[in-house]
């Protein structure tokens, strides 16, 4: 299973969000690059990136933050956020970023997710955002009407490769991740699964392993220090 230590970026800066709150928003670090260079010191060969404002908005303001991330750190670099177009795909991949994440356009325009994976293949990932069994979109902001494993299918049945999936009522929050959403859909769907939200401990991430998940985004756990990475790394093997 691959580890994938996070970093949300907002206004250049390393920010964690509880639940999906803008509202409730904490600042980890001015200089997020230094993090990234952290993550490779302790043995991560991985970095998961999400444009917090890019994801509201529709936009790439944090691009020059997340180039240098890349270049710094070296890491191979995902990332989600306001990528709802073709151009905004290009401009990541055509810069060094090695994969990108549709959400909202996943959900709302199937005709471009089609058109990114036929140009791009196993280089875009769809993110699965779950609040109550329901896809949300727009930063979490929006509700979309559709059961998340019904468009899972979907996206398998379209070529997607890669999910990236999140209980949004367990991120950040620190409680446990969702052991039995990501259970279902390592079952039912022969797809490189990644779980985030809600991963808070050791346990979780055994639990997680012991599933053959593709990977697992640790985010807040990261930061509080209930996770140690290097020992993470150790645990799970990548």
């Amino acid at each position: 299973m691959i580890l994938f230590p996070a970093i949300d970026l907002y206004e250049g800066k390393a920010v964690r969000l509880y639940k999906g709150d803008y509202r409730q928003m904490t600042v980890y670090s001015e200089h997020p690059e230094e993090i990234a260079r952290d993550f490779a010191a302790q043995g991560a060969s991985h970095v998961h990136l999400v444009d917090l404002e890019g994801a509201r908005d529709g936009s790439t303001p944090n691009l020059r933050t997340v180039l240098k991330l890349k270049e710094d750190s070296g890491l191979f670099c995902e990332i989600g956020g306001g990528i709802r177009n073709m151009e905004t795909v290009r401009k990541y991949l055509d810069s060094g970023l090695d994969r990108v994440i549709l959400g909202t356009a996943a959900v709302r325009d199937p005709a471009f997710l089609q058109q990114a994976l036929d140009e791009c293949g196993e280089k875009i990932a769809v993110g699965v955002d779950v609040r109550d069994g329901e896809v949300a979109v727009s930063g979490w902001t929006e509700g979309s009407g559709l059961d998340f494993m019904t468009f899972c299918r979907k996206m398998a049945g379209m070529g997607v490769q890669t999910l990236i999936c999140t209980d949004i009522s367990r991120d950040g929050a620190m409680r446990g991740t969702n052991r039995e959403m990501y259970r279902q859909l390592q079952e039912e769907l022969s797809l490189q699964i990644t779980a985030s939200g809600g991963i808070s401990g050791m346990d979780d991430l055994r639990a997680l392993r012991d599933m053959d998940l593709y990977g697992a985004i640790i985010g807040k756990a990261y930061y509080t220090g209930a996770i140690r990475l290097r020992e993470a790394l150790l645990e799970t093997g990548r």
